[in-house]
């Protein structure tokens, strides 16, 4: 499995945590022709009070938000629009030895649960959105500058659409 997802608030069982994290990365990896099989991604499933912790100590806001993401490796790229720098295969690119390890991800119920409501969407298609957001941030993708932010938010488009999934930025 590429995720390996940990449970610390028993309301992630109900809303299958674990299935949508393992499909949402793996369809963000295929989308860029990672193999699945060759890379491991830690997430946890938490509530508002613990990732409200790890953002004040990771981020220095003591407020809950919806997703955090660890990268392993910084990744981003250097000139604003331009592609990362994708992790290749394995070790040096073999595709051999054990998974390559992307990174952490912790994802909170409350938070989730809330914006699905507001924006009138299903729970699971907000949860999905969320990984795959997280997991192009493991893999050196971010928002903070304009380019980078229009090319993550057209990759993040592009693989809901692949699953099924309307755009969630056209819904705004």
């Amino acid at each position: 499995m590429l995720t390996d997802t940990i449970l610390e608030d028993d309301r992630w069982q109900d809303a299958d945590l674990e299935t949508l994290a393992e499909v949402a990365a793996r369809a963000a990896l295929a989308r860029l022709g990672l193999d699945p099989e060759r890379f491991e991604i830690a997430v946890l499933g938490c509530d508002d009070a613990r990732i409200a912790e790890l953002n004040a100590d990771f981020r220095e806001k003591p407020t809950p938000t919806n997703v955090l993401s660890w990268p392993s490796e910084e990744r981003g790229a250097q000139v604003d629009g331009d592609m990362p720098d994708i992790p290749e295969t394995g070790p040096q690119g073999t595709g051999e030895g054990p998974p390559e390890e992307l990174g952490d991800i912790a994802i909170a119920f409350e938070t989730c649960t809330r914006e699905a409501s507001e924006a009138g969407k299903p729970l699971a298609d907000h949860i999905t959105h969320l990984v795959v957001h997280a997991t192009l941030h493991l893999l050196g993708f971010d928002h903070i500058r304009d380019k980078d932010a229009t090319l993550m938010e057209g990759l993040e488009s592009e693989i809901l659409g692949k699953m099924g999934l309307p755009d969630p930025y056209m819904e705004k």
